[in-house]
């Protein structure tokens, strides 16, 4: 299921580039090259739960564009969520704003973590990650899943 979904928004979203979590990785560890702004497109409540380390919250329905004004044009920018269905809508949102090097984290924050890649909470690492909703869930390993609260 979760190669069909990607496939859907990369149809529906083709104009977005997107990135590996295995390139992001990489990116975030090079010191050689700019260090890539992290915005994660998920609900406050997600985003509480646990988050990638430089992560910093975004509101993907009505995103505070003033947050980017610092941000060279050319510095890279990538956006997650859950699965990257709403980061790639922001991501092409923002594209239309006129950003440049915007990338869409192929597989969203569920993919980072199923692949066991750091995620943190109150800037402490963690092992859990909020599962969206019982459906998106399942794209999510269950040893990851957030209890509810």
């Amino acid at each position: 299921m979760f190669k069909f979904l990607k496939v859907l928004i990369r149809l529906k979203f083709s104009n977005v580039e997107e990135i590996t979590s295995k390139e992001l990785a990489q990116l975030l560890l090079d010191s050689g090259k700019p260090r890539p702004l992290v915005l994660d497109a998920r609900s406050q409540t997600e985003y509480a739960v646990s988050h990638i380390e430089t992560a910093t919250h975004i509101d993907y329905i009505t995103p505070d564009l003033a947050v980017l004004s610092t941000v060279p044009k050319d510095n890279p920018i990538v956006v997650y969520c859950a699965v990257g269905y709403r980061s790639a809508k922001l991501a092409q949102q923002l594209n239309e704003a006129g950003m440049k090097c915007i990338y869409n984290l192929s597989g969203g924050i569920f993919q980072w973590a199923n692949e066991g890649r750091l995620i943190f909470r109150d800037e402490q690492p963690t092992q859990v990650v909020h599962p969206y909703n019982a459906i998106w869930g399942k794209l999510l390993k269950s040893s990851y899943h957030a209890q509810e609260e």
